[in-house]
């Protein structure tokens, strides 16, 4: 069983992050909550820079969600293709931007709760939404963050859904939203996937993975 580190080094390990990466935060370019919702919802299984060149054209285009329900299923998948898995997430945006105007007056709503009944929006994806675009104390898990997390200690869970609750409970409040950013560009830049970059790392004497090694 991997040690999980305390409360106290756990700080200290958020401090040196944020000294490394002081401009740590959301990379998905958006103008306001409904395109960060419709941008969270291509970036599954997708990285932010495609998803940033499909959006440039398309939040040209599509503004609110009724100009999103002016095209068919098919035809928006056409734009958003290069994303992959572009059926479902055509039907899952079609069908958020019908609940949108139907349940919300056209708002995006910023309950985490809320965000959780439109279609195509899991619990990451709604807590990437609330705590970027509304501010609310949130840790959005995704590959990057249950990897990160789990290598350092911060962490020790088996799914994304443990680790989002020990990353809760381990972290301040105060600190989530910014704790979301920074292990993802712990992740992205240091700590990857196949080749983690563990000299280059500024936390490695707290870091169970690299201590193992």
């Amino acid at each position: 069983m991997a040690k999980m580190l305390s409360k106290k080094k756990i700080s200290e390990v958020l401090d040196l992050l944020e000294e490394r990466f002081p401009d740590a935060k959301a990379e998905l370019d958006h103008k306001n909550p409904f395109e960060l919702l419709i941008a969270t919802i291509l970036s599954a299984q997708c990285t932010d820079v495609r998803v940033n060149k499909v959006t440039k054209d398309l939040f040209d285009e599509l503004k609110t969600p009724e100009d999103y329900l002016e095209l068919s299923q098919e035809e928006l998948g056409l734009k958003i293709k290069s994303c992959g898995f572009y059926n479902m997430k055509s039907k899952n945006i079609l069908g958020a931007c019908e609940l949108l105007v139907r349940e919300f007056n056209s708002k995006v709503p910023e309950t985490i709760e809320e965000l959780e009944t439109l279609p195509g929006v899991g619990r990451k994806t709604a807590n990437v939404v609330a705590s970027v675009a509304f501010g609310v104390p949130a840790i959005a898990v995704d590959t990057h963050v249950f990897r990160v997390s789990n290598r350092i200690g911060l962490a020790n869970a088996k799914n994304v859904e443990q680790t989002e609750v020990q990353l809760m409970k381990n972290i301040d409040k105060g600190r989530w939203t910014k704790a979301h950013h920074l292990l993802i560009f712990q992740g992205r830049r240091v700590c990857k996937s196949q080749r983690p970059l563990c000299e280059e790392c500024d936390v490695k004497e707290f870091c169970n993975f690299y201590n193992k090694k």
